[in-house]
């Protein structure tokens, strides 16, 4: 089961070299203030709210 992703990925290309890179921004590698304002924002939809809190359990830093 691949991680659970926080936006999608995005694909930059590199000025110098010319080449193209993925981005790829997944809910563990993400801050928690970014996680917590997310979670305030009122355009978030349930279903990521919940994968947000589902998040925030698992590094420990549920709220109650």
């Amino acid at each position: 089961m691949p991680p659970m992703k926080f936006s999608p990925s995005q694909t930059v290309r590199q000025k110098t070299t010319g080449k193209n890179k993925t981005e790829h921004f997944y809910m563990k590698s993400t801050k928690l203030e970014e996680l917590y304002k997310a979670l305030e924002n009122s355009n978030t939809t349930p279903k990521r709210k919940q994968k947000i809190r589902n998040e925030l359990v698992k590094r420990g830093k549920g709220l109650s």
